[in-house]
């Protein structure tokens, strides 16, 4: 499915680029890896090719578009949950590494941010959500990241700055 030099999403992670396929021996079975380098960090991570949920393919147009319209949509309830209990639930959709999920998590945080401060926990989150849907949109359509943090922000006119 992946070629050594294509880009690949990794959950929870984010965008990596396929630096080599490797065959390893693990318990007695032989089986074939995608060895990914992630672009945000460096690592490497060891992915087998016949795993449908190690990786996925980079957002094609349409599903940008499906992004931005989440974030812009802010007739959502608020979850006022316990902190804890909110980052739990936004951490199990980012490990999705669906971007819509993504997406709903960073708009959120985004909106509770404009009620009430946020935990440590949850603007960390706040700023790895952004940081993975930039780089994703900005990879597969060629653009900035930091052009794309700014159409993000701009969804949240009354929370721009952090």
């Amino acid at each position: 499915m992946f070629q050594i030099g294509d880009y690949a999403v990794c959950p929870g992670h984010g965008v990596g680029q396929v630096v080599d396929i490797e065959e390893r021996e693990l318990g007695g079975t032989t089986t074939n890896f995608y060895i990914v380098k992630i672009i945000a960090n460096g690592m490497k991570v060891m992915v087998p090719t016949t795993s449908e949920d190690g990786i996925r393919a980079l957002v094609d147009e349409n599903e940008v578009d499906g992004v931005f319209n989440v974030l812009k949509d802010h007739d959502v309830e608020v979850d006022n949950s316990t902190w804890n209990r909110r980052y739990r639930e936004y951490m199990l959709k980012v490990k999705t590494g669906s971007l819509i999920e993504i997406a709903e998590v960073l708009r959120a945080l985004f909106l509770l941010k404009q009620k009430k401060n946020l935990s440590f926990g949850e603007k960390k989150m706040l700023d790895q959500c952004k940081d993975l849907i930039a780089q994703e949109v900005s990879i597969s359509g060629g653009l900035e990241a930091e052009k794309i943090k700014g159409d993000i922000d701009s969804c949240f006119p009354a929370s721009a700055e952090q």
